[in-house]
């Protein structure tokens, strides 16, 4: 579905850094792994077809996966990633999700500029950035710390957290390093 739904390259590293990044809090916490990679995957199906937020993402994708009977839980999660939906974050699936959602996005922005990628990156790399609002303008700061709130968890802790879900796949995401070019 998501190859179906998505065409954009950046669009699909986004949903498999936030996939990654729900699978590694799932396998923390003990919980199933596999509904909440797969929430992961599915939060943003419908966001390059609809981007209009006052009629379009995410309603195309809920209807969508309801349709296909996925699980209520998911899809509950999928609402609350929307703040302007006003669908209360009530689960931990729900939380997680809008946890790791903004970030994983910056961290990713982060390791594009960096000649080594993901690998080495630390939180503390990562909140400089997070001062700089020039830097990946678009990711809502707010939301990122209001996201570990949420989730019950310090901020340097998730930012590490999530850095290590995603350097696993950093291939695939497009954040492994850039080979050095001979002198």
């Amino acid at each position: 579905m998501v190859c179906e739904w998505i065409s954009s390259d950046s669009l699909r590293k986004h949903v498999l850094g936030v996939e990654a990044a729900m699978r590694a809090y799932a396998r923390d916490s003990g919980e199933d792994e596999e509904l909440w990679g797969i929430t992961g995957l599915v939060h943003d199906l419908d966001y390059e077809r609809y981007p209009d937020l006052e009629t379009g993402h995410p309603r195309h994708a809920l209807s969508e996966l309801e349709a296909r009977g996925y699980p209520a839980e998911l899809i509950d999660a999928v609402a609350g990633h929307a703040e302007f939906l006003g669908v209360p974050r009530t689960t931990p699936l729900a939380k997680t999700l809008f946890a790791v959602d903004e970030l994983s996005g910056f961290i990713a922005a982060c390791a594009l500029v960096r000649p080594t990628g993901i690998e080495g990156m630390t939180p503390k790399s990562v909140n400089k950035k997070l001062k700089t609002p020039s830097f990946a303008a678009g990711v809502d700061r707010d939301q990122v710390r209001r996201g570990a709130e949420e989730l019950g968890v310090d901020l340097d802790h998730h930012v590490a957290f999530v850095i290590e879900a995603m350097a696993g796949r950093a291939d695939q995401l497009g954040l492994a390093p850039r080979p050095q070019s001979p002198a």
